[in-house]
């Protein structure tokens, strides 16, 4: 069980709190069937990832920086030979994933109902600014927390800073997300606590070949079940 102990949670955002990741699926296989056109030849995602990848430190995460990853890639596995339509067809397909609804995930707003009236609960989630709170005002359920980061990264510095800013102690921490690389093992290193709820799209960049091994760390199927595991009574 979490301890009593806990004083905030924190829920990452994409794919834990609202579908995210199957977007950017769905965006990645429109891309490749217009470069197609361009009779490129070779694994056409992997160009992609790798562009995405050594773009991160440039750009960081988010739609935008996925755009921009989307238009290089195709500049350079055409050969420069890619039109201005199709940029343009490029862009459209990011600028359709902002305007995207948000499509909360089942028992999100049962979970932090219940939870609510004792924790201080708040959304460390990391993209882009911009876009991260678009979502979280059209999500409906911004007055739900008390205190919403939107991180460059998250590694255990960028939770270190988080910490700081709300002025608790690891142990004090629970973190609820569904990447063990971005969500669980950093704060879990730290001496926080940490409920993994696995979703059935990961971008590659975030997978694991381990759970980490503590006892301050539990996984889940499905985001209700984090009930079972954390006091609620005020």
């Amino acid at each position: 069980m979490i301890p009593e102990e806990i004083k905030v949670i924190g829920f990452d955002a994409d794919d834990t709190l609202w579908v995210n990741e199957p977007y950017y699926r769905e965006a990645e296989k429109q891309f490749i069937q217009l470069v197609l056109a361009y009779g490129v030849k070779g694994d056409i995602a992997a160009a992609l990832f790798k562009t995405e990848i050594a773009n991160l430190e440039l750009y960081g995460y988010g739609i935008k920086a996925f755009m921009l990853s989307l238009v290089e890639c195709a500049i350079t596995i055409t050969g420069g030979a890619v039109t201005s339509n199709t940029i343009n067809q490029i862009l459209s397909i990011g600028k359709g994933m902002l305007q995207r609804p948000i499509e909360l995930l089942n028992d999100v707003k049962l979970v932090l109902e219940r939870l609510d009236p004792r924790y201080r609960l708040i959304v460390a989630t990391k993209g882009d600014l911009l876009d991260q709170e678009r979502k979280m005002k059209r999500s409906s359920i911004s007055s739900s927390f008390h205190h919403i980061e939107v991180m460059s990264d998250k590694k255990e510095q960028h939770y270190i800073q988080l910490l700081h800013h709300l002025d608790i102690e690891p142990s004090e921490f629970l973190m609820i997300g569904n990447s063990l690389k971005s969500d669980i093992i950093p704060p879990l290193n730290l001496g926080a606590w940490a409920i993994h709820v696995p979703y059935h799209t990961t971008w590659a960049h975030e997978e694991v070949e381990k759970d980490p091994v503590s006892n301050q760390f539990f996984r889940v199927d499905h985001l209700h079940e984090i009930l079972n595991l954390i006091p609620q009574s005020c």
